[in-house]
């Protein structure tokens, strides 16, 4: 009944984040398709790999998830710096929007509660779960926050973003950590071989990356907007 359940709620979560991505991201329809087609073959490959058990310990486990992660985010990267016009858009996207979609980080709920199933193992869930929780909730006032320039908002955008990229980098390790795999450092059973079937391989292969980049997005956003503040104003004649 969990992965019933889990899998509509990260199947939605999926859509909506990605949906409210694009349309803050560009009016243009045909953009928007060209996007939203890129997006949705990438989710249906992870679906399709994680339905053949490709993620699983049985076949190539944490060196594809691994791969899951961090391929995306390279690829973000690199067309963020090669396509100016996507670069432009990106910069675009009001900041508090970004900010607010990391809402959708409650869905780390369901390490806990795979936790209480008895299939994942102690540190990893509560780090993973509880870490996407105060996150998620953070969230709220630091994007009203940002979004009314309070005095400060600048530097607790800045120490919200460091968290939340840092809450995903520990989540990673510590699920690397207790997997079953030579890269193990962490005894507690069970392995985190949960992680790694549907529908939960989707929060480390598609859901992570994805709030990877929405992180990078803000540092950017960040970046450019402490610069404009320390440019110097024009003299007034």
């Amino acid at each position: 009944m969990l992965d019933v359940l889990g899998a509509i709620m990260l199947v939605g979560g999926a859509i909506l984040t990605w949906v409210l991505l694009i349309r803050a991201g560009t009016p243009d329809p045909a953009v928007r398709r060209t996007v939203a087609t890129r997006v949705a073959l990438w989710f249906a490959a992870v679906a399709v790999l994680g339905a053949l058990g490709v993620f699983g310990v049985q076949r190539f486990g944490t060196p594809f998830i691994g791969l899951a992660v961090v391929l995306p985010v390279v690829v973000g990267v690199v067309l963020g710096r090669r396509m100016p016009a996507l670069h432009y858009r990106l910069m675009n996207i009001p900041l508090a929007f970004l900010i607010a979609l990391n809402v959708g980080r409650l869905l780390g709920v369901y390490f806990l509660l795979l936790y209480a199933q008895g299939r994942l193992p102690s540190t990893f869930a509560h780090s993973a779960g509880w870490g996407d929780i105060a996150v998620a909730l953070l969230a709220i006032p630091v994007a009203l926050a940002a979004h009314r320039k309070v005095a400060g908002w600048q530097a607790i955008v800045l120490a919200w973003n460091v968290l939340g990229f840092a809450d995903l980098i520990t989540a990673v390790t510590l699920g690397v950590g207790s997997s079953n795999s030579p890269l193990r450092f962490i005894s507690e059973l069970p392995a985190s071989a949960a992680v790694g079937t549907l529908p939960w391989v989707l929060i480390p292969a598609f859901f992570v990356p994805t709030f990877l980049l929405i992180h990078l997005a803000i540092f950017v956003q960040l970046r450019r907007s402490w610069a404009i503040s320390a440019a110097p104003r024009p003299a007034r004649a």
